[in-house]
């Protein structure tokens, strides 16, 4: 079993679910590789004890992320932090050969994310990927399957989205979020964006324009301390764009969505592929629910198919037993280790966001902030 060896910067939610996927690695049992965690880094030292306090296995525990970079027991690092910190901290990660898993969306801006993927061409042998949960869900799996087997026939249209609506409470106290100089011009597209994107990117269906409507729903919040404060960025986003059909020259329509403040929804991902062949459409409010249209001339009819624990990644769990957020983080994971130790991912929508796919997204919301600004369709940069 090959073992590598890990640093946590950033322990706050994101980081806590990556070492509880590092607690359940024995979930997996066709695994040959699995992360340990040896060292992590937080300024907040309430986070760093729940860490010591669960993973034996840690050694290093600091608040400057250089201390730990410069550990040679830290093999791969994940890193999660504000967007403006992305470039710093990840270039760092690079030029010290540590192999990284990064959140979204990989800079505050595209300037930034070309300093990165720019370090990592001069660091070619440094494994560099980007986090995204969406594709690792079963039904979202069962897509990918149908599209790999060509079974939509031409594609009409595709519809894909990550809502939330924890800004719903006007009330909440602005975050870093909320404000342009830690996350960015992007805003919500920043933040949800990747998750929307991955799955269409990894299809090679490819915006050739996009006409943005984006919103700042919320202009002001509490500040925490009696007052209140400006919210800088954009709450929801709505793209539209004209899209290229991969491995043809077939156009079609395709709309992302992103929302802090989406009514009615606590957390959904979902993904709509129509077809002339086959039409299939998924939301994580249903999240073991897909549903299917086979177009054979005659009527049409919906079927809805029950998805079971039907992982890119075998389990120990039982084939009718049903998959929730915890075992897409750890899929994703195993995504990462199992591309990182082989070389390549088992099939196409099995692995995790490549510098590829994160820089496209920098080049569509730069685009989408230029249609807001116009109110133009805006063609994608090449």
């Amino acid at each position: 079993m090959k073992v590598v060896k890990f640093g946590i910067i950033g322990c706050g939610l994101m980081g806590r679910e990556f070492a509880s996927a590092v607690a359940r690695w024995c979930h997996l049992p066709e695994m040959d590789v699995k992360p340990e965690i040896v060292a992590v880094c937080d300024t907040n030292a309430k986070l760093l004890e729940w860490y010591t306090g669960n993973f034996p296995s840690i050694k290093q525990v600091t608040d400057n992320y250089k201390e730990l970079l410069a550990n040679d027991k830290v093999e791969a690092v994940y890193i999660a932090v504000p967007h403006n910190l992305h470039a710093e901290f990840y270039c760092a990660a690079i030029v010290a050969g540590k192999h990284l898993l990064g959140e979204k969306p990989f800079g505050i801006d595209q300037k930034d994310n070309e300093i990165i993927s720019e370090c990592i061409r001069k660091h070619p042998d440094v494994f560099v990927r980007c986090s995204s949960e969406s594709p690792f869900f079963p039904a979202m799996q069962r897509i990918g399957q149908m599209i790999e087997e060509k079974a939509f026939g031409a594609i009409l249209e595709v519809n894909s989205g990550f809502l939330h609506s924890s800004d719903m409470d006007f009330s909440k106290p602005v975050n870093w979020k909320r404000m342009l100089k830690f996350n960015g011009e992007y805003g919500c597209m920043g933040d949800l964006g990747m998750h929307a994107c991955h799955m269409p990117f990894r299809a090679g269906w490819i915006p050739k324009n996009v006409r943005a409507i984006l919103s700042n729903v919320v202009e002001q919040r509490p500040d925490g301390k009696g007052g209140m404060a400006s919210c800088e960025t954009w709450d929801n986003a709505t793209l539209f764009c004209e899209t290229v059909e991969a491995g043809t020259d077939r156009e079609f329509p395709m709309t992302i969505k992103t929302q802090r403040i989406a009514p009615g929804h606590k957390n959904t991902w979902y993904l709509e592929v129509l077809g002339t062949k086959t039409s299939a459409r998924w939301s994580s409010k249903q999240i073991n629910t897909l549903e299917i249209l086979e177009y054979t001339g005659g009527q049409q009819a919906w079927q809805v198919i029950d998805m079971g624990h039907e992982m890119a990644y075998k389990s120990i769990t039982g084939g009718i037993f049903e998959a929730g957020f915890s075992d897409s983080i750890l899929q994703m994971w195993a995504g990462f280790l199992h591309e990182l130790h082989h070389g390549k991912p088992i099939s196409l929508f099995a692995g995790c966001v490549t510098v590829d796919e994160v820089a496209l997204s920098h080049t569509l919301f730069t685009a989408a902030l230029e249609s807001q600004k116009t109110t133009s369709t805006v063609g994608l940069a090449e």
